[in-house]
């Protein structure tokens, strides 16, 4: 039984809309939703590349949560971030360790010096820039990510925006982000995939989920998307968890 199944849809919206939704901690979704994680385990692989090299740079850090479970970091480490609260929570959490944490807007191009990182990182990035990924990387240096893939959650943005043209929900292909780094001159050299199930126990996990997702729907609000919502409430109370898939994609590539 649920904890949250006799809780009016008032006090679970109401609970979700005040929850704070900076960094990528997603220990508030405990017993509300679960996600299936990919079976590579990134954060392990991450850690093993971190500890083997010189210099790193990780890219769309969020609030660093990812980057330090990295047990041994570079004494070179640097880390980008586009939104202004996570930037704060990144340098707080990963300058005690040494991490350079800059302000850069995701689409920007990268602030640094040609040739300066042996290993470059993501994890979920808005979007890979091949090209200055790349220009960053020393000779042999290589970019390790953890990718979001295609149509990814699309149960839920389909729920609220409806059907997505072919376009939307074929983009973040891993095959034509292959041609997109092959095209920067980088090589390939590991390539996984998977499907994973999501399960979201109460309207409240769905609405901090877009809180924090911003992408996923945009401009949403638990106001806008009122009567959506309860809709749901009240399908996930006669039917139990609402069911969606997120896809994700490992890649590795090496500047030759």
């Amino acid at each position: 039984m649920n904890d949250m199944e006799h809780r009016s849809y008032e006090e679970l919206v109401a609970e979700a809309v005040a929850a704070p939704t900076e960094g990528w901690d997603f220990s508030w979704f405990e017993g509300r939703a679960t996600e299936e994680r990919p079976s590579w385990g990134y954060a392990g692989l991450m850690g093993e590349r971190l500890a083997a090299v010189d210099s790193a740079l990780d890219l769309h850090t969020g609030g660093g949560e990812v980057l330090n479970l990295a047990p041994k970091l570079p004494p070179l480490m640097a880390a980008t971030e586009g939104w202004p609260p996570n930037v704060t929570k990144a340098s707080r959490l990963l300058a005690p360790r040494g991490v350079v944490v800059v302000a850069s807007p995701d689409d920007a191009p990268l602030p640094f010096a040609d040739a300066t990182f042996d290993l470059v990182t993501a994890r979920h990035p808005v979007k890979a820039h091949f090209t200055e990924i790349a220009r960053v990387l020393r000779p042999g240096g290589t970019y390790f990510a953890q990718h979001v893939g295609p149509s990814s959650v699309f149960e839920v943005v389909e729920y609220f925006l409806g059907p997505q043209p072919e376009e939307v929900r074929g983009g973040r292909d891993p095959q034509g982000e292959v041609a997109e780094a092959r095209a920067a001159g980088l090589d390939l050299v590991d390539l996984r995939a998977e499907r994973l199930r999501i399960e979201f126990y109460d309207i409240g996990a769905v609405v901090h989920f877009l809180r924090k997702v911003v992408w996923m729907v945009p401009g949403f609000t638990a106001e806008a998307y009122e009567p959506r919502l309860r809709a749901l409430h009240a399908r996930i109370e006669r039917e139990g968890p609402f069911v969606a898939h997120s896809t994700r994609h490992l890649i590795e590539a090496r500047k030759p």
